[in-house]
Parts: C-alpha cells; sequence; structure tokens
C-alpha cells in the first residue's frame, strides 16, 4: 500500500477543537513532526480538513 508523509507545520494553539482533534488523529504531535501514513480515502479527507497546518510528501 502506498504511504504518504504528513508533517505539522503550524501551531494547534487557537484552531478550532475539531482541527485540534483531527491532527491527533493523524498522530501528529508537535511543530515539525512527521508521520508515515497509508494513502488512503479517510486519511486524505482528514489532510484536506487541516491543509493549512500540514504539508504533505510522498513516502
Amino acid at each position: 500500500m502506498k504511504k504518504i508523509r504528513v508533517q505539522l507545520l503550524k501551531s494547534v494553539s487557537g484552531i478550532k477543537h475539531t482541527h485540534r482533534a483531527t491532527v491527533r488523529g493523524l498522530g501528529l504531535r508537535r511543530i515539525n513532526h512527521v508521520v508515515e501514513l497509508a494513502d488512503t480515502p479517510a486519511v486524505r479527507g482528514m489532510i484536506n480538513r487541516v491543509a493549512y497546518l500540514v504539508r504533505i510528501d510522498a513516502a
């Protein structure tokens, strides 16, 4: 299965509670933290919701 790398670029301080929960659901904990996730429609939807906070790279 394809993988994608997601990096948190901005702080979650002061953002919507639902967006903060989405970031945590992706497994991101702090600024510049990188996680590798399976490229599924569910993960893509979560990334699209918080696209202004993260950067996506192909793994």
